[in-house]
């Protein structure tokens, strides 16, 4: 693996909180001008008081103006924690942030993620543990942030309110050391570890909560009249992520071109952190194309890019810096679509759009195991995440990464007993 000079990889890494903090503003800065401040609070509110279980897209419910605010509140509020915390700023933080920035479009508001982020605080506290080196699974823990508002607002149960914000500092309290054995298990062959946990513990929770009476089920709340504005936005972020690796990184364009092609050589299997590896530049390059990948890819089906869709999008932007990149994206992008043509669920229906994008999370297979194992990860990926929701009453936002986990651990070791590879040092 090439090494690259400290000096190099440096400025990005010092720079991921100044640049989240341009970010949020430049989510305000769109949000104005597509909306009235008026309406972006009366938005705002139905947002923070709806129950946001899957898939309850926030530019829908609340206006496109009220969903842009709420997610830069949520970027705001984890850039403060991560600060707080005494974080490495590296390439788990950006996939983290990028994760964070992409599901507060349609689950995670600046009331659910609270309790959450609570209960990791917590954990680290009980486990004598410094808070620093859980607290971006504490920040991802925040997928469940539709169990504390649908508990909190269901008013089936006399003190709901009470029940859902323990429920959230419950799950926040228990996901960052049950990741550590999901992660054993998978291999880091999924890189939403996360969603696998809170799949989990979702299954656990949900036939008390069913006992109790508070049943949450899936809905379909999906705006597509924003896919101008939203896809501009989403292709404007990639090329600027493009221009900035290559002129704005202290390196020469060459440079970072040649590092960006040595980056796409690695498997992506997690732990992985290109930004540690091969720089800030590669690591933008690497952002931008597989941003424009994503849009190209809703574009080529005729889907549309609606607050779940550009969710996506931020998502592989941010783990582009932990594991994504263009030759271990497509395989699996291609295994669901071919799911679409061959199987009985449409590919450009809003649940497979997501699965196809929110399904490279198996990244790592194709990377390790070749493109055509990439594509029969996809496919079956494609048919099982359109089941899994169900199980979990729609609470679980990183349903992929439950489903992803799911995917792995039937297909990997049976890949692994016929394609016997060594992996690669570093």
């Amino acid at each position: 693996m090439p090494t690259i000079a400290t000096e190099r990889k440096q400025p990005l890494c010092k720079n991921i909180f100044p640049l989240g903090l341009g970010y949020c503003a430049l989510l305000v800065l769109l949000a104005l001008l597509l909306d009235t401040p008026a309406h972006i609070g009366e938005g705002l509110f139905t947002i923070l008081t709806s129950q946001s279980v899957l898939i309850t897209d926030y530019v829908a419910l609340g206006g496109v103006g009220a969903a842009l605010v709420n997610s830069a509140l949520v970027v705001l509020s984890s850039l403060a924690v991560l600060r707080l915390a005494g974080s490495d700023w590296n390439g788990g933080t950006l996939s983290t942030l990028g994760l964070i920035a992409g599901f507060s479009l349609f689950g995670k508001n600046f009331f659910n993620i609270w309790p959450i982020i609570l209960g990791s605080f917590l954990s680290a506290k009980a486990r004598r543990v410094p808070y620093s080196s859980c607290v971006n699974a504490g920040l991802m823990a925040t997928t469940l942030g539709p169990l504390v508002s649908f508990v909190c607002f269901s008013q089936n149960h006399p003190y709901h309110p009470v029940l859902g914000l323990f429920l959230g500092v419950l799950v926040g309290f228990v996901v960052p050391p049950l990741s550590l054995g999901t992660f054993r298990m998978q291999g880091g062959m999924n890189l939403y570890n996360i969603g696998f946990a809170c799949g989990l513990t979702a299954m656990v929770l949900m036939p008390v909560l069913h006992a109790m009476g508070i049943d949450p089920s899936t809905v379909s709340v999906w705006s597509a009249e924003y896919t101008l504005p939203l896809g501009s936005f989403a292709v404007g972020l990639s090329l600027l992520c493009l221009g900035a690796g290559f002129f704005l990184s202290g390196r020469s364009a060459g440079e970072v071109w040649k590092s960006y092609r040595s980056l796409l050589r690695e498997t992506g299997k997690a732990p992985c952190d290109f930004l540690k590896s091969y720089g800030g530049g590669a690591v933008l390059v690497n952002m931008g194309i597989n941003g424009l990948a994503s849009v190209g890819y809703l574009l080529l089906i005729g889907g549309d890019v609606s607050g779940p869709t550009l969710g996506c999008i931020l998502t592989i932007m941010g783990f582009s810096a932990g594991g994504k990149h263009l030759r271990n994206i497509l395989p699996i992008m291609a295994g669901v679509a071919l799911g679409g043509l061959t199987m009985q669920w449409d590919a450009a229906a809003p649940p497979s759009q997501m699965a196809a994008l929110f399904g490279s999370t198996l990244a790592p297979v194709a990377g390790f195991f070749g493109p055509l194992s990439g594509v029969l990860a996809g496919f079956l990926h494609g048919s099982v995440v359109l089941r899994t929701g169900g199980f979990v009453g729609g609470v679980n936002l990183y349903n992929n990464g439950f489903s992803g986990g799911l995917t792995a651990l039937f297909l990997v070791p049976i890949l692994s007993a016929f394609f016997q590879k060594e992996e690669k040092q570093s």
